[in-house]
């Protein structure tokens, strides 16, 4: 016999749900996740969101764009240097990085950690505090690897006439250190060199780029 569900089976639908969703953020442990919202710029919304071990997701995109996260997978050495930082901000408990000057906008930054039930979080436009400048630095870094990545990637599917140009932004984002984790690029840039279907400047150049990659993580 059909028995209508009651407010009882209806709290305890919630409650599971509430729980297997603690569960979870249980398992994934601590994360660290940086915000950006910079309107009339490109792009005007970045996220990444790391935990301990490196594992994450990136969202990049002009705020009219419906949100796309996408999987993340960092160095935990760098993942580690991120928490490290953090922890030198009191995991952005009850700090202040803003200067408090009157100074252009450069774009709405927060912070935020997340251990369980406990969330702190911070936002500013532009600080003076070396950690948190230490912090931003490997963000905004993120997310400029993480662009030049997906172009790539983009490229070689769509552009293959493109993917040297491409290619040299990353090889000059490389030469300036603005690449937090370059061997995320070894598996394209393999690709990229094993295949006839590129021209010859592109597959030496993602080659070369390979190389020094490796011989810079060795």
């Amino acid at each position: 016999m059909f028995r209508r569900p009651t407010r009882d089976h209806f709290f305890s639908a919630i409650l599971l749900v509430t729980l297997a969703a603690l569960l979870a953020r249980a398992a994934e442990g601590p994360t660290v996740t940086f915000r950006k919202i910079f309107k009339s710029s490109y792009p005007e919304f970045v996220e990444i969101k790391v935990n301990q071990s490196g594992a994450g997701t990136t969202d990049i995109r002009q705020l009219s764009d419906d949100p796309s996260p996408q999987p993340l997978q960092i160095d935990p050495a760098l993942a580690q240097k991120i928490f490290d930082l953090a922890a030198k901000l009191h995991n952005f408990d009850g700090i202040d990085l803003e200067m408090h000057r009157r100074i252009a906008n450069l774009g709405q930054k927060t912070f935020t950690y997340q251990s369980g039930a406990e969330t702190h979080s911070v936002t500013f436009n532009y600080t003076v505090d070396q950690s948190a400048q230490q912090l931003l630095d490997i963000f905004e870094n993120l997310s400029r690897e993480q662009t030049d990545l997906s172009d790539l990637q983009r490229t070689m599917r769509f552009d293959r006439l493109g993917v040297n140009d491409v290619l040299a932004q990353i090889e000059k984002d490389y030469d300036h250190n603005l690449l937090p984790d370059p061997k995320r690029f070894l598996p394209a840039l393999d690709q990229l060199a094993g295949d006839d279907h590129y021209v010859n400047i592109a597959r030496e150049r993602a080659r070369a780029l390979a190389s020094r990659i490796r011989t810079s993580s060795s």
